[in-house]
């Protein structure tokens, strides 16, 4: 375990990066285990529950995952893939690191199974439900190009990239 760890650039919507579909992790080994470090850091130091590479400019298919209070539970998915989706559907208020500070409900099926890799490229299966089950489907959605606000009313994403971009506005003025 590494002593210090590389705090990583979060893209922000509207960033067209963030719409590039992420490819599979095809070389396990020690890089990518210090990838996953540090997307666990760059999480932790945004107060995140979940981050997809997709939103750090890196473009494989690799997930870090930690609902817990205590960052007790770090969860790392490499090349997840959906196998089912429960027809019961859960709404939950999200948000995201990459369009920071809103918060919208989304429902969304409230079980799921995966398949995904460990960093020894070992294959495991993953049930889960709830929170866990949310967050594993908006950070797979990251993977393919997807964001939450995509499910939203038009009116409420039109609303979001308002605000985003009188934010942006105001920012420029300052530094200007």
């Amino acid at each position: 375990m590494r002593n210090t760890y590389k705090k990583l650039e979060v893209l922000h919507f509207p960033d067209p990066r963030l719409r590039k579909i992420a490819k599979e992790v095809d070389t396990f080994d020690n890089s990518l285990q210090t990838l996953i470090d540090d997307m666990f850091f760059t999480m932790y130091e945004e107060k995140g529950i979940g981050l997809a590479a997709t939103q750090v400019n890196i473009h494989k298919r690799i997930i870090v995952i930690d609902i817990t209070n205590d960052k007790s539970e770090k969860i790392d998915l490499i090349n997840p893939k959906l196998i089912s989706l429960s027809s019961t559907k859960d709404s939950m208020d999200e948000g995201c690191l990459s369009v920071p500070g809103f918060y919208e409900t989304v429902s969304r099926p409230n079980q799921v199974k995966i398949e995904t890799y460990n960093t020894k490229g070992e294959k495991k299966i993953l049930d889960a439900e709830g929170l866990l089950a949310v967050c594993i489907q908006h950070e797979i959605d990251h993977l393919n190009g997807v964001l939450f606000i995509d499910y939203l009313s038009k009116l409420k994403k039109d609303m979001i990239i308002k605000k985003l971009a009188k934010q942006k506005k105001e920012i420029n003025k300052i530094v200007l």
